[in-house]
Formats: C-alpha cells, sequence, structure tokens
C-alpha cells in the first residue's frame, strides 16, 4: 500500500498496521475527543488509498479500523496491542535491519545466557517499552516492531560487558563501541514519528530483567566461591558446553542445575557468604521494582492518564513543531453531512528509522 502516503519502509499502509494489532491508544482505552465527541468520528477504513475526507473508504467506524471482531467503541479495551505489535513491522526495511541485529547481536547473547533467560529479556523489554509508550508517546501513534526487545538486549550486553571486564581483551573499546551505539540509537529516536518512549521501556527493562536473571558478575563470584557458568559475550572463554555449527564450535550456556537444588534446598543455601546474601538482594530489588514500575503504569494508562509537560522531548526536538507529530487532533469540517472529522492523520505512521542508521 502507498496510497494515501509512501510508506519508506516498503509495506502495508498506518491503516492496515493499526487492523493488524499495532500498539494505538484509542483502540485500548477512551480517549478525549473520540468518546466524549458531540458527533460521529469517520475513521479511514484499514483498505483506504485516499486522503479525501469525504471519500467512502475514509467513513469507517473505530470498531472497523480496530478489526479483530470490533471493540466497544464506549470503552475499547484491546490489551493485547501491547503484545501483538513486536511480531508486526512497518515493512520489509524494516523487518530487514531487525532480523539483521537478532542474527548478530541477539544470536551471541541467547548463546551466552540460554534461550530461556533470553527470552524472558526479550519479550518482558518488549512489552515494557509499548506499556511506555502507551502512557507518554502521542496519541495517534500506531507503533510496531521489535525495537524494545533490541533494546532490552542491547542493555543485557552492557551489563555482560560490565559483570566480565576482566575477561575482555579490550573492554574500554567494547564499552566505547556500545556506547556510541546505544546514544546514536536513542537520538534517532526522536526524529518525527518515532515511539522513542518504547525504545527507552525496552532499554531500562533489559537492564532491570538483566540484574535478576543474568549469573553474577564473574568477580563476585570468584569472591563467593564460584565458578562463573557461562562466558561473556565476545570473550574467549568456553562454555561448559559446546556445540558445533558448521564445524566451528559455538558455546552454549549450560542449564542451572534445578534438580540439585530440588533434593537438598537447605544446603543450598547453608554456608553462604554475606556478600553472595547482598547481591541476591539486590536482584530482589530489582525484581520487585520493575513489577511495581509496570504495574503502576498499566494502572496510569487505563485510569490516571497522568503524563508531564517535558516528557514528550523525551521523544522528538522541539524544532519545526515535531512534537505535534502524532498528536490526535479531531477538528470539525465543513462536509454535506458536518460530521467531524480525523485530521493529521499522515502522523501515525511510525517505523523504527534509526535501525537503519544503526545498521549502517
Amino acid at each position: 500500500m502507498i496510497h494515501p502516503q509512501f510508506n519508506p519502509m516498503i509495506g502495508p499502509s498506518t491503516y492496515v498496521l493499526i487492523n493488524m494489532g499495532a500498539r494505538f491508544v484509542p483502540c485500548m482505552h477512551s480517549t478525549p475527543g473520540v468518546q466524549d465527541s458531540a458527533v460521529p468520528v469517520n475513521w479511514p477504513c484499514p483498505n483506504t488509498t485516499t486522503s479525501d475526507p469525504t471519500a467512502a473508504s475514509n467513513h469507517c467506524n473505530l470498531s472497523e479500523l480496530c478489526g479483530f471482531g470490533g471493540v466497544d467503541e464506549a470503552n475499547p479495551n484491546q490489551w493485547f496491542r501491547f503484545i501483538a505489535p513486536m511480531f508486526l513491522h512497518a515493512g520489509v526495511v524494516h523487518i530487514g535491519f531487525n532480523m539483521l541485529l537478532q542474527l548478530t547481536l541477539g544470536r551471541e547473547m541467547e548463546l551466552a545466557i540460554g534461550t530461556i533467560r533470553f527470552g524472558l529479556v526479550y519479550f518482558s523489554s518488549g512489552i515494557f517499552g509499548f506499556v511506555l509508550g502507551g502512557n507518554f508517546a502521542a496519541s495517534a501513534i500506531a507503533s510496531t516492531g521489535a525495537s524494545g526487545c533490541l533494546f532490552g538486549i542491547l542493555a543485557l550486553s552492557l551489563l555482560d560487558l560490565i559483570y566480565h571486564w576482566g575477561e575482555r581483551r579490550s573492554p574500554i573499546k567494547d564499552l566505547m563501541w556500545l556506547m556510541a551505539d546505544i546514544l546514536i540509537s536513542f537520538v534517532l529516536g526522536l526524529l518525527p514519528g518515532l515511539d522513542n518512549f518504547s525504545h527507552i521501556g525496552g532499554f531500562l527493562m533489559g537492564l532491570g530483567a538483566g540484574v535478576c536473571i543474568l549469573h553474577s558478575p564473574k568477580v563476585l563470584r570468584q569472591r563467593v566461591g564460584e565458578d562463573a557458568p557461562y562466558r561473556s559475550v565476545g570473550s574467549d572463554a568456553n562454555l561448559l558446553s559446546t556445540k558445533s555449527v558448521n564445524a566451528i564450535p559455538v558455546s552454549t550456556a549450560a542449564p542451572a542445575d534445578v534438580g540439585s537444588f530440588a533434593r537438598q534446598p537447605v544446603g543450598f543455601f547453608k554456608a553462604r557468604k554475606p556478600l553472595w546474601w547482598a547481591w541476591w538482594l539486590v536482584r530482589a530489588g530489582a525484581l520487585i521494582g520493575v513489577l511495581v514500575v509496570f504495574v503502576i503504569l498499566l494502572n496510569n494508562f487505563y485510569k490516571y492518564r497522568d503524563t508531564c509537560s517535558w516528557c514528550k522531548y523525551l521523544s522528538c526536538l522541539p524544532i519545526n513543531n515535531w512534537c505535534s507529530i502524532g498528536n490526535l487532533q479531531l477538528t470539525n469540517t465543513t462536509t454535506s453531512n458536518s460530521k467531524r472529522e480525523l485530521a493529521d492523520s499522515g502522523a501515525v505512521l511510525v517505523t523504527d528509522l534509526w535501525r537503519k542508521a544503526k545498521m549502517q
């Protein structure tokens, strides 16, 4: 679809993405100016190919636009739009660059920490990013993509570097490259129409979840008398188990000995050093912290709807009226049936252009 405007990611129109499950606030809860409108709102239909507000394809109701069997227009509640957008992308270019990072940095991290730990951080970061964006991003942003998930993996890479600083050949160089990568990605998220809150949320959840589920830092494990169960990403140390892919040794994470803990749970905690208990308190605090913030954000999204005047500058630059792009603006228009039309609809297209610059 290239109408009513061209999609630079070479993919569906914004309205098709909304209909397929993109995070779109009006489909998720009542929105000021929509449910309290004195006259019906004409929304663009998913298959519209024109920007003409009088065209029949621009006269759908909210239920038809949101799809999935429709919604109660007075109280829409398609909560799954915090999850489904992780599996949607704005087009071929968008998914291509996301997959490139997934198959490089993501592959290395998954091999290092194991699929279960990787999956927990990956999906929790994506969901948390969409929840944060739902609270603070512009209401007309139709957000899709796995960018929040990948920012969570970037956070894991940062923790992994810090945890295994002494095992790296050039840790300072690795840190400089990683920080430059993170900084450039966040800065590009300030471009018009992009949901930088999803990036920020994914990164923050990656840090919190990483502290909870990554094995302890190398130095701490040595001080409490434990051996590191896996090597860091980018190090030369072998893991406890290895596989061979195309005759090239590839390290994989060894599973935790859950059976041993189940047989002797008391022995697992016996004679533990104070430093070990202190670190597990930090882990517990991180877990409680991310859960509390997640619940607060969900409660705010559905109940309080509080925001802040300066938060928008985390996702836009105050130039050329960029910070107003993506806001849902409903204005009266003069038509034959005197109905209210959707204005600024072209602003809802969201793609992760930061990924393209990052890969180049």
